[in-house]
């Protein structure tokens, strides 16, 4: 699982092992799948997401069955800022890309998928929150689930704000970057 997520995902190793740590992210024993765990206020599990870390072929996704939507991985900050993403890779890759040491004061959740049930879930149990920052996928569903879940918020009279990746979502733009960055190096190293 740390190789799939570091070597192949590029996420940022600090980031994901402050996940892990937390019980969080781990890997499962009998496939070596990817789980991402939701937690609810008192740090007990209530949801799960499995991605295989297979890199070949077709990918397998799943929320484990008896998950409850409502607490999707996410990760309470004490700001007033939640960040929305499809999925838990996105979310990690978009912390790992612009993270800085102030990353965790800020809130994340992540949908698995383009249901409001999590984001709900996040602004019910954690009233700071005044700014939902819609850090959804760049594609058509993406696009239509953020202005949908927009309306949503802003019922709520909630301020709201949308981040949209460069390539479809935030892993591509994360792994075009550690790309662009391995090439620059490749230059440098060539031209010394």
């Amino acid at each position: 699982m740390f190789a799939y997520l570091l070597k192949q995902r590029h996420l940022d190793r600090n980031v994901l092992t402050t996940f892990v740590r937390l019980g969080l992210v781990y890997e499962d024993q009998k496939y070596h799948n990817a789980v991402f765990v939701g937690m609810d206020k008192d740090g007990t599990p209530r949801h799960a997401h499995k991605r295989s870390t297979n890199s070949q072929g077709r990918s397998f996704r799943m929320t484990v069955e008896g998950s409850d939507f409502r607490y999707a991985f996410n990760w309470p900050g004490s700001s007033g800022r939640l960040m929305v993403f499809e999925a838990p890779i996105d979310m990690l890759s978009f912390i790992s890309k612009f993270h800085d040491s102030d990353w965790s004061k800020h809130s994340y959740v992540a949908l698995c998928g383009t249901s409001s049930q999590g984001m709900l879930g996040m602004l019910e149990r954690y009233p700071q929150i005044d700014t939902v920052h819609f850090c959804l996928d760049n594609d058509q569903a993406g696009q239509l689930a953020t202005k949908r879940l927009a309306g949503l918020v802003r019922e709520r009279g909630l301020a709201v704000n949308a981040l949209v990746p460069i390539n479809k979502d935030w892993n591509e733009d994360l792994c075009a970057n550690f790309q662009q960055t391995m090439e620059e190096q490749q230059n440098e190293q060539k031209l010394s």
